[in-house]
């Protein structure tokens, strides 16, 4: 019999779909991996901003997860939205337990509109419990710099701050570069099982249809590792695959703020 290549994706939900699960199912998907979920949060969210947010209580999270892994076996792990330190202590323990691997944590903590999604006593557990688990961590600047506690200012000095974030837990970093001012922009990927920097230089993207990137990369990340594919060439095509989305995006109107990308750029002709 043939086989998936399975991925779980624990996170929020997204009401305008450009974000949270609804990004993740259609990113692992396009990326020809099986998309499951495990819901942490419901938000009632446009592309103008996050107007509610419901946790989902701590059991019926770790329920979700413990269900998935017992019938149907996991490839890899994408977490984004945790919420609260409760919850992140749960995914945490409920993987642990399950022996879960290629785990990619995306820290979400703000949106693109600007909401908070993380709270403040989250970090500290997503530090001290979760990022220990993970293969690779997925932080844009602003992020990156909440975890390390300091300003990040020049693109220059990325490798020396992705190295640094590798060793909040031990785990490789791509550090995202979209935040940095300028037309050339690099990600910076650092492997700390080789030690190996490997830079995504691209010119940056202009357009406001940037709702979901980061949910959306760090998915198609662990739908290539799922796959079998290294870590470097995951995350080269997920560069890949993101970039192109954002492209294909750019040009469509959707709602009054940030419109998502083009999560099946490959299947549809503009």
């Amino acid at each position: 019999m043939k086989k998936y290549h399975k991925v779980l994706a624990i996170a929020g939900t997204d009401s305008g779909g450009g974000a949270g699960i609804p990004a993740d199912i259609k990113a692992i998907s396009a990326c020809g991996s099986f998309a499951m979920c495990a819901i942490t949060a419901v938000t009632a969210q446009n592309t103008l901003g996050v107007n509610e947010i419901h946790s989902i209580p701590p059991k019926i999270v770790a329920s979700q997860i413990d269900a998935v892994f017992s019938d149907i076996g996991v490839d890899s792990v994408k977490i984004g939205m945790l919420h609260s330190a409760d919850i992140v202590e749960i995914v945490a323990s409920s993987l642990k337990k399950a022996g879960a691997i290629n785990i990619v944590l995306d820290p979400v903590m703000v949106a693109t509109s600007g909401s908070i999604l993380l709270k403040d006593e989250a970090v500290l557990a997503l530090k001290k419990t979760l990022i220990p688990l993970a293969k690779i961590i997925t932080p844009n600047v602003p992020e990156a710099e909440v975890l390390l506690g300091e300003k990040i200012d020049n693109q220059n000095n990325a490798e020396y701050f992705a190295k640094k974030l590798s060793q909040i837990g031990g785990t490789s970093v791509l550090l995202k570069a979209g935040h940095f001012v300028g037309e050339n922009i690099c990600d910076v990927l650092y492997n700390i099982t080789t030690d190996k920097i490997t830079k995504l230089p691209t010119k940056k993207i202009v357009t406001k249809n940037t709702h979901g990137t980061g949910c959306t990369l760090s998915s198609a990340i662990a739908a290539y590792l799922a796959q079998g594919f290294s870590l470097e060439d995951s995350v080269l095509r997920a560069k890949n695959y993101i970039t192109n989305a954002i492209i294909k995006g750019a040009d469509y109107q959707f709602g009054s703020g940030h419109g998502p990308v083009n999560h099946f750029w490959s299947f549809f002709n503009d």
